[in-house]
């Protein structure tokens, strides 16, 4: 064997021997807006803070890191970095922080390079001033639907539902992986707008879930959805949970957490996403409330469980 045989011999012996190197690890910015409501009912800032906890644990999920954003970040290394950006707060939060045009341009180029998005109960939501006069506005193909508060050109609406039933629609979807139907006392939004042919999901949409709403006229009202973008990015888009005590509904969260590990572009696997959740009082929202509606700053929901 001549000596460049044996050395082109060792090199593939030392390449068949070396592991390949680890996958970087999917990065998600998670991006709070501004939120009025009261205690224990949204508390976006310590629903960011969950769903960073929830992401980094995951047992079956494995290298993905969270960062939680209060403002639109000025280090363009988290926003080049993220694989998928996920926003929850009151109105979808680039309509509300300073200059929406250029955050709106930033994360158009974010789209454009195939990042995906999901945006959490509000943030789902667009008003009157944020959308043209016939509805169109970029969350609108960037996300699949949106709902529509005070708008003009759709009503959606916003009301309490104390049992609403939410079931499973697009049974072979990945994010629809390992969660069962659940029923809960929330807000999920009805009516929501996905675009102007007699507002039916566009090809590319696919309605996750629905809820038999209102209670007094019902029909499947679509309550989560995603959308495979011609960009390759993906959108995810659930208009619960309202009340901050329901992110111990492990299905609710499973739902959640597959749909952010989905438009990251992530396997979502079989069984769906598992993570433990430790007490909800350690993500310090300003209130944790029973399912009685009382105000219990510590109270232990869903300690421990493993979703």
């Amino acid at each position: 064997m001549t000596g460049i045989k044996q050395l082109l011999l060792a090199a593939c012996l030392v390449l068949a021997t070396t592991p390949l190197a680890a996958a970087e690890p999917a990065r998600i910015l998670i991006l709070v807006g501004p939120s009025t409501h009261p205690p224990g009912s949204h508390e976006v800032a310590a629903g960011g803070r969950l769903m960073k906890h929830c992401l980094e644990h995951m047992a079956n999920v494995p290298d993905v890191k969270a960062d939680v954003c209060y403002e639109w970040p000025q280090d363009s290394a988290l926003l080049d970095a993220a694989s998928s950006i996920v926003f929850i707060g009151d109105i979808f939060p680039p309509q509300r922080m300073p200059d929406t045009a250029g955050t709106l341009a930033k994360l158009d180029a974010m789209m454009q390079r195939g990042c995906g998005i999901v945006c959490i109960h509000y943030a789902t939501g667009l008003r009157k001033d944020d959308v043209a006069p016939d509805g169109e506005h970029p969350l609108l193909h960037w996300m699949g639907g949106y709902f529509a508060t005070g708008c003009a050109h759709h009503k959606s609406v916003a009301r309490i539902f104390p049992a609403a039933t939410i079931t499973p629609a697009a049974a072979a979807h990945p994010i629809n992986r390992g969660w069962n139907e659940f029923t809960l006392d929330d807000e999920p939004y009805i009516n929501n707008y996905f675009g102007k042919d007699n507002n039916q999901p566009a090809a590319n949409v696919t309605v996750l879930a629905t809820s038999m709403l209102p209670p007094e006229a019902p029909r499947p009202e679509a309550v989560a959805w995603c959308v495979q973008r011609a960009d390759q990015g993906r959108g995810f888009g659930i208009v619960m949970p309202h009340y901050f005590r329901n992110w111990a509904d492990a299905d609710l969260r499973r739902l959640i957490l597959n749909g952010i590990v989905w438009t990251a572009r992530r396997d979502v696997p079989a069984e769906g996403v598992r993570s433990t959740l430790p007490d909800l009082a350690t993500f310090a929202p300003e209130a944790v409330k029973g399912p009685d509606g009382q105000v219990r700053d510590r109270q232990k929901i869903g300690a421990g469980k493993s979703q």
